[in-house]
């Protein structure tokens, strides 16, 4: 059982993958027929609110020992909200809507490497170029991103088309107004702005442990701050109105992600660090390049099964690595009670060694005092 218990944050983090996957494409869909970035920002930040509130309470009801919100965990929500959230999201959605599904995935491949250099600068992670565990890391962030990259840009020979749907994908399709090179930059800032988020779920994790409860304020500020955000930059009230069923299920889908997706990173991160989560995100470019064969009649290249491998291996390489990490870390936390044990018997020992020796010290004083008879 407790070998299956190690397995959970790695199968949390590949169902999160699915769950980016089927939102990149459904989003790209609903603004392709016209709905604004930054309306679906406040629209998936409110639905997972809601979702979140009751869950929530319901949890902080039953638990007797509630922690409470004090003014310095509070301030790292915010602006965790601020600039984890509400810039990455804001960035991240008007990048796929300048951009497409698949450079969306490829470019947020960058995650990895970003949130590597993040915690190395501020002592989460560190780099030793004379241990294996870290170049280990190292190499695997490489093949990693370079497969996601080999994915996206190299195509080579055509291995496989198979056109499980008649109809013609418009999910995946260009916009006439695309620009590529705009969509990449806030793509890259969004990358930004999501590793300073996993980074911030560390402090935050120890000044709230209770993950629904920060992960409701979170999605309550996100939504208050997108919302201010998007009144300034587009008054006119018309863009707020949903004009079909797909912009109301990419919302609601969206908003039910966002719940789940901010819950399971935040257990995760606390379990095994901010790096090992953002080493999965490859994964959601893979998993976008077989749905858009399979079922979106895009086709399958050389370049594309290449690159996919390289991921995998990579994630392989940079997991080991992590395990290692995690050994190392367990086999010192054994060793503290052990060296506390000793430490504590060989003061034990002085102390009766100390009080025997006061003992007989007492006992000759006052054997000389004693009137002899």
């Amino acid at each position: 059982m407790g070998g299956f218990n190690g397995y959970k944050p790695a199968m949390a983090m590949v169902g999160l993958q699915c769950i980016y996957t089927g939102l990149a494409l459904f989003t790209r869909a609903a603004l392709l027929q016209g709905m604004s970035p930054r309306v679906f920002v406040v629209y998936r930040q409110g639905v997972a609110t809601l979702i979140m509130a009751p869950i929530a309470c319901f949890t902080r009801w039953r638990n007797p020992y509630k922690t409470s919100l004090g003014l310095r965990t509070f301030s790292l929500i915010f602006i965790t909200s601020l600039i984890g959230v509400t810039g990455n999201q804001n960035a991240y959605f008007e990048g796929l809507y300048l951009s497409s599904s698949t450079i969306t995935t490829a470019m947020t491949n960058l995650l990895p490497v970003m949130t590597f250099v993040m915690a190395t600068i501020v002592g989460m992670e560190k780099v030793n170029f004379q241990s294996l565990r870290s170049i280990a890391k190292i190499i695997g962030t490489i093949f990693s991103v370079g497969g996601a990259i080999c994915m996206a840009l190299v195509k080579g020979p055509k291995v496989l088309n198979i056109k499980l749907l008649p109809s013609k994908s418009l999910l995946l399709g260009m916009g006439e107004d695309e620009n590529l090179q705009l969509g990449c930059v806030f793509l890259f800032i969004s990358c930004l702005c999501w590793s300073f988020w996993m980074i911030m779920q560390v402090p935050i994790s120890a000044s709230c442990p209770d993950h629904l409860y920060s992960t409701l304020w979170m999605c309550l500020l996100t939504t208050i701050q997108s919302a201010i955000y998007t009144f300034v930059t587009e008054p006119d009230l018309q863009v707020w109105n949903l004009h079909s069923y797909l912009e109301l299920g990419s919302c609601l889908y969206a908003g039910i992600g966002t719940a789940v997706s901010f819950f399971v990173q935040a257990w995760c991160i606390q379990l095994r660090g901010p790096v090992f989560v953002a080493m999965f995100s490859p994964l959601c470019t893979v998993i976008t390049a077989i749905i858009a064969s399979l079922f979106l009649h895009e086709k399958l290249y050389v370049g594309s099964l290449v690159g996919a491998l390289a991921v995998i291996i990579g994630l392989y390489i940079v997991l080991w690595g992590k395990a290692k990490d995690l050994e190392e870390i367990k086999q010192d936390t054994k060793d503290i009670p052990k060296l506390e044990g000793d430490q504590t018997k060989s003061i034990q020992v002085l102390i009766d060694q100390s009080v025997e020796k006061s003992k007989s010290c007492t006992s000759e004083l006052e054997e000389s005092l004693l009137p002899d008879k």
